[in-house]
């Protein structure tokens, strides 16, 4: 446990970089070999949109870094914050820190994208995408990005996160993104047993059914708790999604000048 902590504490950039980079090769070659849909698609020119947006969203996280250190340190400095009121041994702060995490900096902030109508025309962009893979993970438009990051920030605060559980939950919850957006063919039951604990990849892909009531479903990064504990777990076989937005056809999803002007458009254009 000393040694995860330590780790984390002064993760260098670098092992951050191929975290992210790793887990989009791993579940990449997985979809050559398993693929849940044989899309008919140019993987290569998806994938380039789709880590343009990863890149921007990176730019965004780097910008709020300091933001979140400095809400850190100050947290543990004024003993302030959940984690810091109540002591615990470091396994449990460890489990309750990332549940923290994941509930205000995943969950919470994506439940008001999609309640919010000026925040969810940016969050559309997530859903734009008709070939979700491992690279849609992180596909978010850069003023989504910015919302998140807020988000980010304010669950750090409530938490009182000291700065090694923050880097543990953001390697954590890249690859867990990559995992249940990745187009794979997963064993249902294994796919079942796992959702009562994390989000499992058909948990997610629900998420990406292209009309209502699974677009508001599902919401979930890490843990799948979120989802049963406020009512909004749906289940829908995989074989009867269909990804995209029903209210999006005048914006091709792999064009990336016409996605990022997307939140600017009235409705009626879309």
């Amino acid at each position: 446990m000393d040694a995860l902590i330590k780790y984390f504490q002064d993760i260098p950039s670098l092992h951050r970089a191929l975290i992210l980079a790793g887990g989009i090769t791993f579940f990449w070659l997985i979809e050559y070999i398993a693929p849940l849909f044989h899309f008919s698609y140019n993987k290569w020119k998806h994938a380039t949109v789709n880590i343009f947006f990863t890149l921007t969203t990176i730019l965004i996280n780097f910008g709020f870094a300091l933001i979140i250190v400095y809400t850190s340190d100050w947290c543990i400095a004024h003993h302030f914050g959940i984690l810091q009121w109540f002591p615990m041994p470091l396994w449990l702060q460890m489990i309750f820190g990332l549940m923290l995490l994941d509930l205000v900096g995943a969950y919470l902030v994506h439940w008001i994208e999609h309640k919010v109508k000026w925040m969810w025309k940016f969050h559309i962009i997530h859903h734009a995408d008709t070939h979700v893979d491992t690279t849609t993970a992180n596909r978010h438009h850069p003023g989504e990005s910015v919302f998140r990051a807020i988000f980010a920030v304010i669950a750090v605060f409530i938490a009182g996160s000291p700065i090694w559980l923050i880097m543990l939950y953001q390697s954590v919850s890249v690859v867990l993104s990559q995992f249940n957006h990745a187009n794979m063919k997963f064993p249902p039951k294994l796919d079942q047993f796992i959702s009562y604990m994390i989000v499992s990849p058909n948990m997610h892909k629900i998420h990406h059914h292209y009309r209502q009531p699974e677009t508001d479903r599902n919401y979930g990064n890490i843990f799948s708790i979120w989802d049963r504990l406020f009512g909004t777990y749906h289940f829908t076989p995989v074989d009867k999604i269909k990804y995209g937005l029903d209210m999006l056809k005048n914006s091709p999803d792999e064009n990336i000048g016409d996605q990022l002007i997307v939140p600017f458009k009235k409705i009626t254009e879309l």
